[in-house]
């Protein structure tokens, strides 16, 4: 069971995997929705356009239908001007013609976005394959393609013959018009039949895109298996990179417990925290941390101070403030400088005091750490 879950394709897309589609030249597209909106752009225009454009082809028409005689036999004439003809009508159409190339580029932004992809050039011989045809023919696609175009039929058909109809007295009565204002009458109620037949179109284009889109994402839906290779592949084996900072976390651990012999003083919690200081004599530096650790590395630290003879100090709220407030190898905070101070002072009077003798010195109390830096005094901490 387990391994046919891994087969299933369960899971959406990757970035990846998206990337690699578009690459491809493999993204949603809804011929629905291009066609519609271009000819709704027509459509627009026609009706916006219509009363000059009419007026434009009339002059053109009146003008190529004017012949005087010596044009009649003079080809060379004759040509000129059905070419100045023929130029008045290409104009008349050109502003509609260059809305049409904008709104056919600019169509594909409204799904999938604008895409010029050379593999999508690159011949593939699995097209012709005759199997993968058929298969493509009783395939779903092709069974919501064929209802799709159905639908389409009798939804268009329906619409122009309820527009046809509540036109059809206008329509018997062109041939009473007088003969200036048929040509515009007729362009009216062809525009109106035009702009109803494309609205329908909408409702059609209203449920192609989000279909093709979601159609889109189930065929790019990946296995399991497919997530997992890909994640190995650009990340890396989970499993190795977890050994990797293993052996990387043991590794700091063990530089850090050779640090500890260096250390001037170990201040601890005295159970739970433990931070091995270090201060260089003469340098410009404050004291650093060497070490510091918690719970069971706290416990291996003060082991290896007292193998070292490092002096251990226990300050709880010092120590608790050094291990929040500080990583290894950093300088302690200028706030805890006066701590520290007092702190190395006793472990300089220790030094004296074991090897010359004397007073024994008196472990420093109540140090001076702020109360903002102990987390045991900050709203929510645990101690």
């Amino acid at each position: 069971m387990a391994e046919d879950s891994d087969l299933e394709r369960t899971e959406p897309a990757s970035p990846k995997r998206l990337e690699q589609a578009r690459e491809e030249g493999d993204v949603p597209r809804s011929r629905e929705l291009s066609t519609c909106t271009i000819l709704l752009a027509a459509g627009g225009s026609l009706w916006a356009m219509g009363d000059g454009l009419v007026h434009q082809l009339n002059h053109a028409l009146i003008i190529g239908l004017s012949l005087e005689r010596e044009v009649i036999y003079d080809p060379a004439l004759l040509f000129s001007k059905i070419g100045g003809s023929l130029w008045d009508v290409l104009v008349a159409f050109a502003p509609i013609a260059v809305i049409l190339l904008i709104v056919a580029l600019g169509s594909p932004i409204l799904i999938g976005g604008w895409l010029f992809s050379s593999k999508a050039l690159q011949p593939n011989f699995s097209r012709m394959n005759p199997i993968s045809g058929l298969g493509n023919m009783i395939s779903t696609r092709a069974g919501v393609e064929l209802l799709k175009a159905i639908v389409k039929t009798i939804l268009v058909g329906s619409v122009a013959w309820v527009v046809i109809m509540n036109q059809k007295s206008a329509i018997f009565g062109l041939p009473l018009e007088a003969i200036k204002n048929g040509p515009a009458h007729v362009g009216h109620m062809m525009g109106v039949c035009f702009l109803a037949i494309v609205a329908s179109l909408v409702v059609i284009a209203a449920i192609d895109a989000p279909y093709q889109m979601w159609q889109y994402a189930q065929k790019l839906k990946m296995t399991h298996q497919e997530v997992v290779q890909e994640s190995k592949e650009s990340n890396g084996n989970p499993q190795i990179k977890a050994k990797i900072r293993a052996q990387q976390r043991e590794m700091a651990r063990r530089r850090m417990m050779a640090e500890i012999p260096t250390a001037d003083v170990i201040v601890t919690n005295p159970t739970h925290f433990a931070v091995a200081l270090k201060y260089t004599e003469g340098g410009s530096g404050a004291p650093k941390v060497v070490a510091k650790g918690a719970d069971a590395v706290a416990a291996k630290i003060r082991e290896l101070g007292v193998q070292h003879k490092i002096p251990l100090l226990e300050a709880p709220p010092l120590a608790r403030a050094l291990y929040k407030h500080t990583e290894l190898g950093d300088e302690i905070p200028e706030t805890l400088y006066a701590a520290v101070a007092e702190v190395l002072a006793y472990v300089y009077q220790l030094r004296t005091y074991r090897t010359h003798g004397g007073n024994k010195p008196v472990k420093p109390d109540e140090l001076p750490v702020p109360p903002e830096l102990d987390p045991n005094n900050q709203a929510g901490a645990i101690a």
